[in-house]
């Protein structure tokens, strides 16, 4: 494998904490009332009224353009989420709010992980909350990362 060089890897790693995020820190914050942001889901209606998460905002990628600035104020900062790791959903609804002009982070792990680390679900019946999975959110231990 060839070698990088340093400061490249710094600048890669150093931009993707600028405009990512997980969910546990995502979870966080929502908790803690700190870092004020607009929690997107760039999903489909259908997988919407699957379940999203709470206080999210449903904005499907293809409507972010002619909606965002009656939903999301100007200047906001967004996190948007999609399905999980194997989609790249977030990404584009990410790259269609910074060319808004909107100050926006793409939430890791999406819906999958949320719920694999057993944050709560917004469905029409309710909160739902499923054990989390011991490979992703091992119960007793701290990721400490």
């Amino acid at each position: 494998m060839p070698s990088v060089s340093g400061v490249n890897a710094l600048d890669f790693f150093t931009a993707r904490l600028t405009f990512q995020t997980d969910v546990s820190d995502v979870q966080a914050a929502l908790a803690g009332g700190a870092d004020r942001f607009v929690l997107v889901d760039s999903r489909s209606d259908a997988a919407w009224a699957q379940g999203h998460l709470p206080g999210a905002v449903h904005l499907p990628t293809a409507e972010i353009a002619a909606r965002a600035s009656t939903l999301i104020p100007a200047g906001s900062n967004v996190v948007t989420y999609c399905w999980g790791p194997g989609c790249n959903g977030a990404t584009r609804a990410a790259a269609e709010f910074a060319r808004l002009g909107y100050p926006v982070r793409e939430m890791l792990g999406g819906i999958e992980y949320w719920t694999r680390e057993g944050f709560p679900v917004a469905t029409a019946t309710g909160e739902l909350v499923q054990p989390a999975d011991p490979l992703t959110a091992p119960a007793g231990i701290a990721c400490a990362c």
